[in-house]
């Protein structure tokens, strides 16, 4: 009973770190809406806390073939 108290709070606690980075990179001080913004947002929100942590998080794209002509 006690280990999902604490499970809890620390996603709280992760959560609350990743709004805190969200706010700092200034994801709600504008009015556009759109899938790309919310996902960045979200994005932030649950991986914020590991830029904090120093882990530095990065996404490799592949390499894409060119469409043929």
């Amino acid at each position: 009973m006690r280990s999902r108290v604490v499970i809890a709070t620390v996603v709280v606690v992760w959560l609350l770190i990743g709004l805190f980075a969200a706010i700092q990179r200034g994801y709600f001080s504008t009015d556009e809406a759109n899938c790309a913004t919310i996902g960045s947002t979200l994005t932030t929100i649950a991986a914020g806390p590991l830029n904090y942590f120093g882990v530095n998080p990065t996404v490799e794209c592949p390499e894409l073939p060119q469409p043929s002509e």
